[in-house]
């Protein structure tokens, strides 16, 4: 009897643009390896205002098939992690709130990129290229928040907005973004980049909605985790019912840094 296994959705898609990244044939075909470092960010509930406001950094490793002088499919895989705290905010009320976490990424993600120029290393005219990029991908996150005692508690397993739930651990994102890449020596290119991530989450940051009543939260580390407003004053502000976070439905996270690459160039690449 034949067995069927049954795949994630995300793998499902991923596995059909490898396929497609293995099997392509068209000229002058090269692979390009490579790694990133950089700064990340993150746009949600605690920072709503400034998209290119940098929270922690971000490194990654890639392999890339270039089917042609303009377009190329990426593998990539990136470790980040992002933070937010509204005691650094410049809104008062962001200040009275005093929420922070921290949160560690793991995205895969496969992308299509698009160079504006003809361009491969050491075998064309251009030295250089702006180009775009977008795709889809998973990435994995687990806010985690650090008390007065300085303890680091992790915030997903205490509901702190009353959900019937932990929400979940991974997320699908979708890349995009620009950069401009350099044909610096031989083979090897250094390319400057800003991407961001859409998210299909609320929950980067653990914050979303309203405050939750205290009697419906699982333990006392939760309450004191979910209305933190009177840490320093004593004044506590987060009346059950009312908002907590900036009701928009997803977080955004990004991408700012440089990457460095080696592209294995075919005889095919020269004519």
């Amino acid at each position: 009897m034949p067995v069927t296994i049954k795949l994630p959705l995300m793998p499902k898609f991923i596995a059909g643009f490898l396929l497609l990244f293995i099997t392509i044939n068209t000229n002058a075909q090269t692979w390009e390896i490579g790694g990133a470092l950089g700064a990340a960010g993150y746009i949600g509930d605690l920072n709503v205002n400034n998209p290119v406001k940098p929270s922690g950094a971000f490194a990654g490793l890639f392999v890339k098939r270039n089917f042609n002088r303009y377009l190329a499919a990426k593998l990539s895989y990136s470790f980040a992690q992002i933070s937010g705290a509204d005691s650094t905010s410049s809104s008062q009320q962001f200040r009275d709130r005093n929420l922070s976490f921290k949160t560690p990424l793991q995205e895969l993600s496969l992308m299509a990129e698009f160079n504006f120029m003809s361009y491969i290393p050491d075998a064309g005219k251009n030295k250089y290229t702006p180009y775009i990029y977008a795709g889809a991908g998973i990435t994995s996150y687990a806010p985690k928040a650090t008390t007065q005692a300085g303890n680091v508690i992790g915030l997903r397993g205490l509901q702190t907005e009353g959900q019937a739930s932990p929400y979940a651990t991974k997320a699908i994102v979708v890349p995009f973004g620009a950069g401009l890449k350099y044909n610096f020596s031989g083979k090897w290119t250094v390319a400057a980049d800003l991407g961001y991530r859409f998210t299909t989450t609320d929950y980067l940051d653990d914050v979303s909605g309203l405050y939750a009543s205290p009697a419906s939260l699982p333990n006392a580390t939760a309450v004191k985790l979910a209305d933190r407003s009177g840490e320093k004053t004593g004044v506590y502000i987060g009346t059950p019912g009312t908002q907590r976070g900036d009701f928009k439905p997803r977080d955004f996270y990004m991408f700012v840094g440089f990457t460095i690459s080696y592209t294995f160039v075919t005889s095919a690449c020269y004519y």
